[in-house]
């Protein structure tokens, strides 16, 4: 139901989109957060900023991979206590250090930060750190990957303070062992936050959503590869509504046909308003991964929780996650939250919600006491499956008809008082008309649903689109 060309907008009444917001683990959050408070004290994280979280499960070696970016070294955030840091503002020095950390979890819940011997830090390597210098880094597990070495895939800004930065990308097998840094061979995109690398289903090629800026804002860009090794120039692929609502970073995952982006959106341009510098999970779509628009803007997926630093809830100033893992029918969507604003003093944790699943958004009635009329464009039948995902209140009601057009009268057979509901194991509800959906042959149809007191989150079955009426392009000369 996410999908915009599928609906006939000319005819929809009383209707509006509403993003489902995830629930989150108050069982476990949060999973695990900045040691530098601890005892004994993690000195390498100081401060976790945005930490732009990357989760993985690893079915070959039974383990779920968190790699997270952190400022191993920064000197205002670690020469300031708690006290101190609640009574003025924060004040990042240029020589900060950005650096890759990683830890792992058997079950999801419990995560160890190992000690991984490979970054020196104070005269020890006893830390988690794979990387230093490593900004915005983005990584993925290539199950479509032929050679072993290469299972997983990254991509990072290589930044060395004061002094020289460039894109990199790097190769392991195991998630843990990497080789030496990579250089792009052209192109060096400011690419200052989450730098998320994927395959792309459709066309083969790698991707990379990095960021650039254009009149003064931040815009979400994207460059591709054939090789994981030479890219592209980056070119816009979002952007959000002037400085208020700037898209800060968007790691994107593919579902059922589509792309589904996590905007986290940075609001600044108004000092008094209430969620300045702040950040805001955002769910965005793309039918690919060159252009993605904005869902219900204003809607969150992950809502940040209560208060205000020092003292408001984990994750209640920023919110910055992971494309999500599939678990027991569900969702989980990976998240690091932050406790302050966005340009001061904070402290992130790393915590999770979930979603069940194709419950992103539904479509309700706008105005309760109404029937809304959602009707889609034209489809042709090649089975008679046809389901709804929908949640019907106590005195509410849905009903489909099938129609040439929506304004035109059902044909016979698939009236509003011919159509039949009948719930399925999986959740949904099959649709079934007095007539079965292959009897219209190679006629096209139009779905219109008629519902009150019900939430419409998605439809499936045996169906297929007609081409978009709509002509995207500019005719080949």
């Amino acid at each position: 139901m996410l999908n915009r060309s599928y609906f006939q907008p000319q005819g929809m009444d009383n209707v509006r989109l509403v993003l489902t917001q995830a629930e989150k683990d108050t069982q476990n959050n949060p999973l695990f957060h900045e040691d530098f408070f601890s005892d004994p004290p993690r000195g390498w994280e100081a401060r976790y900023d945005n930490s732009y979280p990357n989760v993985i499960y690893d079915s070959k070696y039974g383990k779920y991979r968190c790699y997270y970016t952190l400022c191993s070294k920064d000197n205002d955030s670690a020469g300031a206590d708690k006290e101190e840091r609640a009574r003025r503002d924060y004040c990042p020095s240029p020589t900060r250090i950005a650096s890759l950390a990683y830890a792992e979890s058997d079950d999801g819940i419990n995560w160890v930060k190992p000690n991984l011997g490979f970054v020196e830090f104070e005269g020890s390597r006893d830390n988690n750190m794979l990387f230093r210098f490593a900004h915005g880094t983005g990584v993925f597990l290539d199950e479509d990957e032929t050679d072993p070495r290469k299972r997983y895939k990254m991509v990072t800004k290589v930044e060395y303070p004061g002094k020289k930065n460039y894109m990199a990308v790097n190769f392991s097998e195991d998630g843990v062992h990497w080789g030496e840094m990579i250089k792009w061979p052209r192109w060096n995109p400011p690419a200052d936050s989450h730098n998320l690398p994927f395959r792309d289903k459709q066309d083969g090629l790698f991707k990379v959503v990095t960021r650039i800026w254009k009149d003064g804002v931040r815009i979400e860009a994207i460059c591709s590869s054939p090789d994981f090794i030479n890219w592209s120039a980056p070119h816009e692929i979002i952007r959000g509504s002037g400085f208020e609502s700037q898209v800060y970073s968007m790691p994107v995952f593919w579902y059922d046909g589509i792309y589904l982006g996590l905007a986290s959106m940075f609001h600044e341009g108004d000092r008094s308003a209430a969620n300045f510098d702040t950040v805001d999970l955002e769910l965005t779509l793309g039918t690919t991964a060159e252009r993605f628009d904005r869902i219900a803007t204003d809607q969150y997926l992950i809502p940040r929780g209560d208060g205000h630093y020092p003292n408001g809830d984990f994750d209640c100033g920023c919110i910055f996650a992971a494309p999500p893992l599939e678990m027991d029918n569900r969702l989980v969507f990976y998240y690091m939250g932050g406790n302050g604003q966005h340009t001061n003093f904070r402290e992130t944790s790393f915590a999770r919600a979930f979603l069940p699943k194709d419950r992103f958004a539904c479509y309700e009635p706008r105005d309760s006491r109404r029937e809304a009329t959602l009707p889609t464009q034209t489809f042709y039948a090649y089975g008679d499956d046809l389901a709804i995902l929908a949640d019907v209140a106590e005195g509410g009601k849905i009903s489909a008809a099938l129609c040439t057009n929506w304004r035109s009268e059902p044909f016979e057979g698939y009236g509003f008082a011919d159509c039949v509901l009948t719930p399925r194991d999986d959740g949904y509800l099959t649709l079934r008309w007095k007539k079965p959906l292959t009897a219209l042959e190679n006629t096209g149809f139009s779905i219109v649903f008629h519902f009150s007191g019900t939430k419409l989150f998605a439809m499936k079955g045996e169906i297929t689109p007609q081409t978009s009426r709509y002509y995207e392009g500019a005719p080949i000369l």
